[in-house]
């Protein structure tokens, strides 16, 4: 005769376990990588190569617009914005530059990254900067008033005097913040501290002789935890990572993110961010799935990685949703296969 009372115990246990699911399902859409994702207008987020920052209760989102139909001299870097990372509201175009240092037809603008600065009250936007040889190898800043924008143009330098391609942007929790940027001839990347008004670099803190691009950067359960991809231009690779005590190392050895024959799910990384919530801090993976052929429609692998011990999993994509208040993701049983 089938236990009774152990078939409801099971039950009840099932239910507790699926109610933070449920309840989160039902007040709003999954974040589904690979899938086309819209903003509040109904179209295609175009924010490639971004960056988040978490100002006040909102999330602002800043990335490459590769729409079609643009003047091919201009670039333009949109705004997002979001109060659960879910749905997001175009908030128009924070910055639209037309080749400020004069360096030619198919002048590069890349993976802008927006910083706060608490001494000057002002938004300063970071960008790689370069010709169609990929030989300038810059970073430009823009400032603003307005998280928003617009921004104005400031100027282009090679920080620390070096070659600059790929950047990131890191945060610490005392305030602190970092530029991360890949140098080709050094073999390796650097994380450098930006000055209070964050217009300027401070000082280097590392160099990891790793030649990777797609810097990012995350404090977690007391360690720092930097990844990166392989250089292998638009075809994805097994992005890896390494961990330290302290952002200026010793580092350890770098290890995959994910299975080395998933490719990081044909994504690369572009940023990893916390949300720490009332009852969890979730660390969340931002990668771009990059379409070469057709720029406009390259997707985002966004996902929350499994931490602890030193150890960063990028789990296989499925949807997924995260109540930004606790902290509290709840990942889907089923793939999300792109639309």
């Amino acid at each position: 005769m089938p236990n009774v009372k152990g078939f409801q115990s099971l039950a009840v246990a099932l239910l507790a376990a699926l109610l933070p699911c449920l309840s989160q399902a039902a007040s709003s859409n999954q974040i589904r990588p690979g899938a086309v994702w819209l903003d509040n207008r109904g179209q295609p987020i175009q924010a490639h190569g971004g960056g988040i920052l978490h100002y006040g209760h909102t999330w602002y989102w800043f990335g490459e617009d590769r729409s079609t139909g643009q003047d091919p001299r201009k670039h333009s870097v949109t705004c997002y914005s979001s109060s659960d990372l879910e749905h997001w509201k175009f908030r128009g175009y924070a910055l639209q530059l037309s080749d400020p240092e004069h360096l030619g037809p198919h002048w590069v603008l890349e993976r802008p990254k927006v910083y706060y600065s608490p001494l000057t009250h002002h938004f300063v936007m970071y960008m790689h900067l370069d010709n169609a040889h990929y030989r300038y190898a810059h970073v430009a800043t823009a400032i603003s008033s307005r998280i928003t924008g617009p921004y104005k143009y400031v100027r282009s330098f090679r920080p620390l005097g070096l070659e600059s391609r790929d950047i990131g942007q890191f945060v610490d929790d005392d305030g602190s913040a970092y530029l991360i940027f890949e140098s080709r001839p050094s073999h390796g990347f650097y994380i450098a501290q930006l000055s209070a008004d964050r217009l300027s670099i401070e000082k280097q803190t590392a160099f990891l002789a790793m030649p990777l691009e797609g810097g990012a950067l995350v404090h977690d359960q007391g360690l720092y935890y930097v990844l990166g991809s392989h250089m292998t231009g638009w075809r994805p690779n097994p992005n890896v990572y390494a961990t330290a005590k302290a952002l200026s190392g010793p580092w350890s050895e770098f290890k995959q993110i994910a299975p080395a024959s998933q490719d990081t799910y044909g994504s690369q990384s572009t940023m990893l961010f916390k949300v720490t919530g009332k009852k969890q801090t979730t660390v969340v993976f931002m990668g771009d799935i990059w379409k070469p052929r057709s720029l406009w429609d390259s997707r985002y692998l966004w996902m929350p990685l499994q931490m602890g011990d030193g150890t960063m999993l990028l789990p296989p994509p499925s949807p997924w949703t995260i109540d930004t208040k606790t902290g509290v993701t709840c990942v889907s049983a089923c793939g999300a296969g792109p639309n």
